[in-house]
């Protein structure tokens, strides 16, 4: 008779500890519940006109004797520089970069040997000036050296805001401030009200011409080829529930 009260409670003790322990998960269970959130994507997008442009050009003469290049080169440059001071822009917008020296290489008939054919010579020159309409006329009117015997190369103006990182502030708070707008809709709509703010993620801003049809890019966009432009970001916040 002792033997099976003992066996007894060693079952009823078993049990209880088991219970014990499945209650104890239970609680755990509930405290590890995830609480409602109000999960939304704010943005903001700015249209805004470049405020810098840049323009570069490369200019090249080619002959047989070195010294000869250089001092062909150098009229070039004279010309260029003529050039652009008859077009208003002032010596400490442009500079010029170091000469580059190429030589040249051409086949001879059926042969595989190179025969060398002459030096070429090159310089590059870079505008950069707050007046854009300035740049713009320059680099259109850029055949007139052409006519004058300059063999010079060209490339679009690339134009920017000095001010974009002021931009991009003033941006994320009005984002931010689109996400909690809409966060509010959706708890106001469920009968509820918003809570704190659990945590924001910052997307990548986009910077494509104004009107365009580019294409966001998953890094982010930076169009330098508009004067006009559009910016746009984004910023997903997660909202608590009350």
């Amino acid at each position: 008779m002792q033997k099976s009260n003992i066996i007894t409670a060693v079952i009823v003790g078993i049990a209880f500890v088991v219970g014990l322990g499945a209650l104890a998960n239970g609680v755990g269970k509930v405290r590890r519940s995830p609480e409602p959130l109000i999960n939304v994507t704010g943005m903001a997008e700015r249209n805004f006109t470049s405020d810098l442009a840049v323009w570069s050009a490369r200019y090249e003469v080619m002959r047989f004797d070195m010294q000869q290049a250089f001092a062909d080169l150098a009229g070039k440059r004279a010309q260029v520089k003529k050039f652009l001071q008859s077009k208003g822009i002032a010596e400490d917008k442009v500079e010029y970069s170091s000469v580059s020296i190429d030589r040249r290489y051409d086949k001879e008939g059926y042969c595989d040997q190179k025969v060398f054919v002459g030096f070429a010579l090159s310089q590059s020159i870079t505008i950069t000036s707050n007046n854009i309409e300035e740049v713009e006329n320059l680099s259109r009117s850029i055949t007139e050296l052409i006519n004058e015997g300059v063999e010079i190369y060209s490339e679009s103006p690339q134009f920017y805001y000095t001010k974009l990182n002021q931009l991009k502030i003033e941006m994320l708070k009005a984002a931010s401030e689109d996400a909690y707008n809409r966060a509010a809709v959706v708890a106001e709509g469920g009968k509820g009200s918003l809570g704190k703010l659990v945590k924001s993620d910052v997307g990548v801003f986009q910077i494509v011409g104004l009107n365009s049809n580019e294409d966001y890019s998953w890094g982010g966009s930076f169009n330098t080829s508009s004067k006009e432009k559009t910016a746009s970001v984004t910023v997903r916040s997660s909202y608590r529930v009350k």
